[in-house]
């Protein structure tokens, strides 16, 4: 299957402004020719909020579910599919017993719902970046296990995804270990190039943004070994989708501390994630070529948080989502082309 025919998502955050409604980015993201979205939560919280003209609480489950039957007959109508809802958080590994447990399996309950309303097949969940956690990666599975069992009952899957700051599974190895763990048929990956190249080649907080500590030649062989395993060792039916992004070389390190609960890389994530091709340094085209290796050729999805998108973009959410169209297919040529060349 050629990489032309791999089927293209966007993230519905990852357009646009805080003024601009869902039905605007769904037109945009649809005229250029993608063919699905990711549902981000906040995203559903604004639309219903503009559908029953209040505030909508996260956990009012019974307007989110009309919201997102609306969402769906929108979604249908401009001939989009809705392929996750996301991002789903700080799930795995409180105590049992805890308030913090109990809370995260109401909200999954809660978020079951809003995917039978909407007919979304796919819940995305984050490592989680919560410090009260079990480091066992065995208590981790557990829960995992016990959501991907109450997805199975309507039929739907989780895609886990590392994210570069979490307290315990920050790596794609680390949730391809827990994945593993879990053994169940309908729980696999969601990689991104943002959370590798970020988490094992890049970092913020330091002068050279790059992981320090280690020669440039020795911490790029370490990379390139991680991407060699990652295309040797994973099945391609267990990775979901792919999310590309890449991350800005900020003129000032950050600092090396949390704020607002969020880690460095935590930060960095949520405002200095611009287009492939569009400002950032990270290698993102090897990991895309590690991917694809695998055989993959499922959902490659946009999901950027570009800080500079009102300097760069003004309102033209159609030119961001021409962009984005152009740089996706860029990557994934340059990507496959690269891995054909290699294997000559």
């Amino acid at each position: 299957m050629s990489t032309t025919q791999i089927p293209l998502a966007f993230a519905s955050c990852s357009i646009g402004l805080p003024k601009h409604t869902l039905h605007q980015k769904v037109e945009a993201i649809r005229s250029v020719g993608f063919q699905g979205i990711e549902l981000s939560f906040p995203d559903l919280l604004s639309y219903a909020s503009q559908q029953f003209g209040r505030d909508v609480a996260e956990d009012d489950y019974e307007t989110l579910c009309g919201a997102a039957k609306a969402v769906r007959d929108l979604c249908s109508r401009h001939k989009l599919a809705i392929m996750v809802l996301q991002p789903f958080s700080n799930f795995e590994g409180w105590p049992a017993g805890s308030p913090e447990r109990e809370n995260a399996f109401a909200r999954a309950k809660g978020w079951i719902k809003i995917m039978s309303a909407a007919e979304i097949g796919m819940l995305q969940v984050g490592s989680s970046d919560s410090v009260g956690i079990s480091s066992s990666f065995a208590d981790l599975a557990a829960d995992l296990r016990e959501l991907a069992d109450m997805l199975a009952h309507h039929g739907f899957k989780l895609a886990y995804e590392n994210w570069c700051w979490a307290t315990r599974a920050p790596k794609w190895k680390d949730v391809w270990e827990i994945v593993k763990m879990v053994d169940r048929p309908n729980i696999g990956l969601c990689l991104d190039t943002f959370q590798t190249a970020g988490g094992e080649w890049g970092d913020p907080t330091t002068a050279s943004r790059l992981i320090e500590g280690l020669s440039a030649k020795n911490l790029t062989a370490q990379y390139k070994n991680s991407l060699k395993e990652l295309a040797s060792t994973v099945p391609s039916y267990k990775i979901y989708f792919l999310q590309i992004s890449d991350a800005y070389k900020m003129d000032e390190p950050l600092a090396d501390v949390e704020e607002q609960g969020l880690r460095p890389r935590g930060r960095w994530s949520h405002d200095w994630r611009p287009l492939p091709y569009d400002g950032g340094y990270l290698p993102i085209t090897e990991f895309a070529e590690a991917v694809l290796k695998t055989g993959f050729r499922g959902w490659v999805s946009v999901e950027v948080f570009d800080g500079k998108f009102k300097d760069k973009y003004g309102d033209d959410l159609m030119g961001f989502a021409h962009k984005a169209k152009s740089a996706t297919q860029m990557l994934l040529s340059t990507a496959s082309a690269s891995g054909d060349e290699a294997a000559k």
